[in-house]
């Protein structure tokens, strides 16, 4: 089992989160107060990242350019939450520029009888995995499973789902059953789905709570909220499989609550009607984008709240945590900075 270590220092430096924009896939960087680093995915594949000269591919280059923001300088813990390439594409890239000292995984995935089946396999998709293993051979691995605790100095990271399996028991202060939940999960999807199998976890630090599962989607996204909710309250919810319709699962929002839900999408990917509506109706809950969504006009997220909108630049959403539980997150397009209170 992994462990966790330390206590929330009175003082103690913030917690600070990018949500980096990689155009539809996913990237986020996780400074601890203790100054370690978890970043979550890499962004896509890109041709520079396999020509020997990384300097100018795209994602990683967006990637080190939060780092660099943050003062960082390796990546202690890089978490693959599962094998698709908007996801896993950037990190041979990025490895050639940082120091990456340990992946965490679900293992494996595309196995040969099912690359033969263009319906299971997307062969760039294959491809990515086999780049992102070669890489990943030269350092530290590990494969959690649920309920692991990842060893980031004072912060308590909890797995709540990998490889198809989420949680059986509550955490605590959840375990109500989800009034909102229907008679099954809005959608199903065939079985060797990558997206099924995202490693997602909890992050807490005090009295904040950040939320990331990847790509989930489906039966297991669905188990984590009903029948009855097993996570909690969230302040900041990462929307799972960048807002789209198959995310867009009404018991999550009555279960985690969130305060703030992101959505890492892209003009055209992610981003959807459905979802951006459903969180622009719901509650309590300020959604902030990285993208403006062609789809979805007034249900996009104030303006205020959208760090890109074209696909030249490339701002970042940053979430500021004091060691109290409050919060600020910051467009860094536009500068505007909106804070939170905490629980």
């Amino acid at each position: 089992m992994l462990l966790f270590g330390g206590r929330v220092a009175d003082a103690a430096p913030p917690l600070e989160i990018y949500f980096i924009d990689v155009e539809g896939g996913q990237s986020t960087l996780i400074i601890t107060p203790a100054r370690e680093t978890l970043l979550i995915d890499a962004g896509w594949s890109d041709s520079d990242s396999h020509s020997g000269d990384a300097t100018s591919a795209r994602d990683p280059g967006r990637i080190v350019a939060a780092m660099r923001d943050a003062g960082v300088t390796r990546i202690n813990y890089l978490l693959a939450t599962h094998f698709h390439r908007d996801h896993i594409g950037g990190i041979p890239g990025l490895a050639r520029l940082v120091p990456i000292d340990t992946f965490i995984d679900h293992g494996s995935a595309y196995p040969p009888a099912d690359r033969a089946k263009p319906n299971l396999v997307d062969p760039l998709d294959a491809v990515a995995y086999d780049d992102y293993l070669t890489v990943r051979g030269r350092s530290h691995h590990l494969v959690p499973k649920v309920g692991d605790r990842l060893s980031l100095k004072g912060i308590r990271t909890i797995v709540v789902s990998t490889d198809r399996s989420t949680l059986r028991r509550a955490l605590p202060g959840s375990g109500e059953r989800n009034a909102a939940c229907a008679a099954a999960p809005l959608v199903t999807s065939y079985p060797g789905d990558e997206n099924l199998r995202s490693t997602g976890l909890v992050l807490e630090w005090g009295r904040f709570r950040f939320l990331d599962i990847g790509d989930l989607i489906g039966q297991p996204l669905f188990d984590l909220v009903c029948p009855k909710d097993l996570i909690g309250a969230i302040d900041v919810y990462l929307v799972p499989h960048h807002g789209n319709t198959d995310a867009a699962e009404p018991a999550t929002l009555a279960a985690f609550r969130p305060r703030v839900a992101v959505v890492n999408n892209a003009p055209r990917k992610g981003g959807r009607l459905a979802m951006l509506r459903m969180l622009r109706e719901a509650q309590g809950v300020d959604s902030w984008q990285l993208h403006i969504s062609d789809e979805a006009g007034d249900d996009n997220a104030p303006l205020e709240r959208v760090a890109n909108l074209d696909q030249v630049s490339a701002y970042w959403l940053k979430i500021t945590v004091k060691a109290d539980g409050s919060f600020t997150v910051t467009n860094s397009r536009t500068g505007v900075a909106k804070d939170y209170v905490a629980h």
